[in-house]
Protein backbone atom coordinates (compact mmCIF):
# COMPACT_ATOMS: atom_id res chain seq x y z
CA UNK A 1 0.00 0.00 0.00
CA UNK A 2 2.81 2.35 0.77
CA UNK A 3 4.00 2.24 -3.03
CA UNK A 4 0.69 2.76 -4.02
CA UNK A 5 0.18 6.08 -1.71
CA UNK A 6 3.54 7.22 -2.89
CA UNK A 7 2.56 6.98 -6.15
CA UNK A 8 -0.97 8.83 -5.57
CA UNK A 9 1.11 11.62 -3.89
CA UNK A 10 3.57 11.97 -6.52
CA UNK A 11 1.15 11.82 -9.54
CA UNK A 12 0.80 15.55 -9.86
CA UNK A 13 5.05 15.93 -10.02
CA UNK A 14 4.74 12.81 -12.79
CA UNK A 15 2.11 14.19 -15.16
CA UNK A 16 2.33 16.97 -17.35
CA UNK A 17 -0.96 18.93 -15.95
CA UNK A 18 0.28 22.32 -17.26
CA UNK A 19 -0.06 20.59 -21.54
CA UNK A 20 -3.74 21.22 -21.39
CA UNK A 21 -5.02 17.16 -22.09
CA UNK A 22 -6.00 17.83 -18.50
CA UNK A 23 -7.87 20.87 -18.77
CA UNK A 24 -9.58 19.55 -21.89
CA UNK A 25 -10.50 16.03 -19.98
CA UNK A 26 -12.08 18.63 -16.41
CA UNK A 27 -14.91 20.10 -19.48
CA UNK A 28 -16.32 16.74 -20.08
CA UNK A 29 -15.63 13.39 -20.83
CA UNK A 30 -15.81 11.63 -24.84
CA UNK A 31 -15.05 7.99 -24.54
CA UNK A 32 -14.42 5.95 -27.94
CA UNK A 33 -16.05 2.70 -25.97
CA UNK A 34 -17.29 1.29 -23.18
CA UNK A 35 -15.27 -1.36 -22.13
CA UNK A 36 -16.70 -4.07 -20.06
CA UNK A 37 -14.00 -6.74 -18.32
CA UNK A 38 -13.46 -8.87 -15.19
CA UNK A 39 -12.27 -6.68 -11.60
CA UNK A 40 -9.14 -9.19 -11.86
CA UNK A 41 -6.49 -6.75 -10.82
CA UNK A 42 -4.48 -8.74 -13.59
CA UNK A 43 -6.32 -6.89 -16.08
CA UNK A 44 -5.71 -3.46 -17.05
CA UNK A 45 -8.02 -2.24 -19.88
CA UNK A 46 -5.46 1.31 -20.66
CA UNK A 47 -2.83 -0.53 -20.32
CA UNK A 48 -3.81 -3.32 -22.76
CA UNK A 49 -5.55 -0.91 -25.39
CA UNK A 50 -2.69 1.78 -24.95
CA UNK A 51 -5.78 4.27 -23.87
CA UNK A 52 -5.21 7.85 -22.95
CA UNK A 53 -7.51 9.14 -20.32
CA UNK A 54 -10.86 10.28 -21.60
CA UNK A 55 -10.67 7.68 -24.22
CA UNK A 56 -12.59 4.36 -22.30
CA UNK A 57 -15.64 4.35 -20.20
CA UNK A 58 -15.05 1.18 -17.92
CA UNK A 59 -17.57 -1.42 -16.19
CA UNK A 60 -16.05 -3.67 -14.33
CA UNK A 61 -16.99 -6.36 -12.27
CA UNK A 62 -16.45 -10.02 -11.23
CA UNK A 63 -16.57 -12.35 -14.60
CA UNK A 64 -17.44 -9.07 -17.00
CA UNK A 65 -20.98 -9.97 -16.15
CA UNK A 66 -23.95 -8.07 -17.95
CA UNK A 67 -27.31 -8.94 -16.12
CA UNK A 68 -30.28 -9.50 -18.10
CA UNK A 69 -32.21 -5.93 -18.84
CA UNK A 70 -35.31 -5.61 -16.54
CA UNK A 71 -33.56 -7.79 -13.62
CA UNK A 72 -34.94 -6.95 -10.13
CA UNK A 73 -33.40 -3.79 -8.38
CA UNK A 74 -31.39 -1.21 -8.52
CA UNK A 75 -27.88 -2.09 -11.15
CA UNK A 76 -24.15 -0.40 -11.72
CA UNK A 77 -24.30 -2.54 -14.62
CA UNK A 78 -27.65 -1.32 -15.97
CA UNK A 79 -26.92 1.76 -15.06
CA UNK A 80 -23.77 2.54 -16.48
CA UNK A 81 -24.45 0.56 -20.14
CA UNK A 82 -27.66 3.05 -20.09
CA UNK A 83 -25.39 5.95 -19.31
CA UNK A 84 -22.30 5.02 -22.17
CA UNK A 85 -25.47 4.98 -24.47
CA UNK A 86 -27.50 7.44 -24.26
CA UNK A 87 -25.52 10.14 -22.80
CA UNK A 88 -22.04 9.68 -23.50
CA UNK A 89 -22.63 7.98 -27.01
CA UNK A 90 -20.23 5.45 -26.98
CA UNK A 91 -20.19 3.60 -30.25
CA UNK A 92 -18.73 0.49 -29.64
CA UNK A 93 -18.45 -1.61 -26.62
CA UNK A 94 -16.44 -4.35 -26.17
CA UNK A 95 -16.74 -7.05 -23.47
CA UNK A 96 -12.97 -8.72 -22.63
CA UNK A 97 -12.86 -12.15 -20.63
CA UNK A 98 -9.62 -13.06 -19.70
CA UNK A 99 -7.39 -15.99 -18.86
CA UNK A 100 -7.01 -17.41 -15.29
CA UNK A 101 -10.44 -15.76 -14.49
CA UNK A 102 -11.45 -16.69 -10.61
CA UNK A 103 -14.71 -16.51 -11.24
CA UNK A 104 -15.10 -18.67 -14.26
CA UNK A 105 -12.55 -21.47 -12.56
CA UNK A 106 -14.90 -21.45 -9.35
CA UNK A 107 -18.04 -22.34 -11.89
CA UNK A 108 -15.83 -24.66 -13.76
CA UNK A 109 -14.78 -26.57 -10.57
CA UNK A 110 -18.10 -26.42 -8.74
CA UNK A 111 -16.51 -24.60 -5.75
CA UNK A 112 -19.13 -24.28 -2.62
CA UNK A 113 -19.54 -20.97 -2.59
CA UNK A 114 -21.81 -20.79 0.72
CA UNK A 115 -19.75 -19.00 2.41
CA UNK A 116 -19.57 -15.95 -0.28
CA UNK A 117 -23.41 -15.36 -0.97
CA UNK A 118 -22.80 -12.34 -2.65
CA UNK A 119 -20.40 -13.79 -5.14
CA UNK A 120 -22.82 -17.06 -5.47
CA UNK A 121 -25.67 -14.86 -6.40
CA UNK A 122 -23.82 -13.00 -8.74
CA UNK A 123 -22.09 -15.78 -11.28
CA UNK A 124 -25.82 -17.50 -10.85
CA UNK A 125 -26.87 -14.84 -13.75
CA UNK A 126 -23.59 -16.82 -15.50
CA UNK A 127 -24.03 -20.31 -14.89
CA UNK A 128 -27.05 -21.60 -17.03
CA UNK A 129 -25.71 -20.52 -20.36
CA UNK A 130 -22.55 -21.54 -19.44
CA UNK A 131 -23.94 -25.03 -18.43
CA UNK A 132 -22.40 -26.61 -22.26
CA UNK A 133 -18.95 -26.13 -20.85
CA UNK A 134 -18.90 -26.73 -17.22
CA UNK A 135 -18.57 -30.56 -17.30
CA UNK A 136 -15.35 -31.98 -16.51
CA UNK A 137 -12.04 -31.39 -15.32
CA UNK A 138 -9.86 -27.82 -15.21
CA UNK A 139 -7.33 -29.29 -18.25
CA UNK A 140 -6.15 -25.55 -18.91
CA UNK A 141 -5.95 -23.56 -16.14
CA UNK A 142 -6.52 -20.46 -18.92
CA UNK A 143 -10.02 -22.28 -19.27
CA UNK A 144 -10.79 -20.71 -22.44
CA UNK A 145 -13.52 -22.44 -23.56
CA UNK A 146 -15.67 -21.15 -20.20
CA UNK A 147 -14.17 -17.63 -20.32
CA UNK A 148 -14.81 -17.38 -24.18
CA UNK A 149 -18.52 -18.70 -24.23
CA UNK A 150 -18.74 -16.25 -21.06
CA UNK A 151 -17.70 -13.39 -24.08
CA UNK A 152 -20.27 -14.18 -26.59
CA UNK A 153 -23.32 -14.79 -23.35
CA UNK A 154 -22.55 -11.65 -22.18
CA UNK A 155 -23.09 -9.84 -25.91
CA UNK A 156 -26.38 -11.63 -25.83
CA UNK A 157 -27.30 -9.92 -22.43
CA UNK A 158 -25.81 -6.89 -23.87
CA UNK A 159 -28.81 -7.14 -27.06
CA UNK A 160 -31.14 -7.10 -24.79
CA UNK A 161 -30.71 -3.54 -23.51
CA UNK A 162 -33.63 -1.57 -25.64
CA UNK A 163 -30.75 1.45 -25.89
CA UNK A 164 -28.64 -1.37 -26.92
CA UNK A 165 -31.09 -2.66 -29.52
CA UNK A 166 -32.18 0.34 -31.08
CA UNK A 167 -28.33 1.27 -31.83
CA UNK A 168 -27.85 -2.06 -33.32
CA UNK A 169 -30.71 -1.57 -35.57
CA UNK A 170 -29.32 1.54 -37.34
CA UNK A 171 -25.71 0.82 -37.05
CA UNK A 172 -24.29 3.55 -34.23
CA UNK A 173 -23.74 0.32 -32.45
CA UNK A 174 -21.03 -2.13 -32.61
CA UNK A 175 -20.39 -4.97 -30.01
CA UNK A 176 -16.58 -6.39 -29.85
CA UNK A 177 -15.81 -9.81 -28.09
CA UNK A 178 -12.48 -10.00 -26.59
CA UNK A 179 -10.42 -12.47 -24.69
CA UNK A 180 -7.27 -11.54 -23.16
CA UNK A 181 -4.13 -14.17 -21.93
CA UNK A 182 -2.74 -12.86 -18.81
CA UNK A 183 0.22 -15.28 -19.48
CA UNK A 184 1.15 -14.09 -22.89
CA UNK A 185 -0.33 -10.47 -23.13
CA UNK A 186 -2.35 -12.24 -26.46
CA UNK A 187 -5.62 -10.18 -27.01
CA UNK A 188 -7.95 -12.66 -29.27
CA UNK A 189 -10.79 -11.18 -30.73
CA UNK A 190 -14.34 -12.49 -31.73
CA UNK A 191 -14.98 -13.01 -35.49
CA UNK A 192 -18.38 -13.42 -37.51
CA UNK A 193 -18.10 -16.94 -37.77
CA UNK A 194 -18.57 -17.25 -33.57
CA UNK A 195 -14.24 -18.22 -33.23
CA UNK A 196 -11.80 -16.17 -31.51
CA UNK A 197 -8.72 -15.45 -33.20
CA UNK A 198 -5.45 -12.95 -32.91
CA UNK A 199 -5.62 -10.25 -35.38
CA UNK A 200 -2.18 -8.42 -36.70
CA UNK A 201 -1.52 -5.42 -35.34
Amino acid sequence: MKALLDRARSFKRRVDFESGEYQRLAEGQYPEALFITCSDSRVIPALITGARPGEIFELRNAGNIVPPHGGQGASGEAATIEYALEVLGVQDIVVCGHSHCGAMGALKSGDDLSALPGVDAWLQLARPRLAPVLDGDVADPRMPDVSQLNVVNQLAALRSYPSARRRLDTGRLRLHGWYYEVDTGRVQELDEDGLFRVHAA
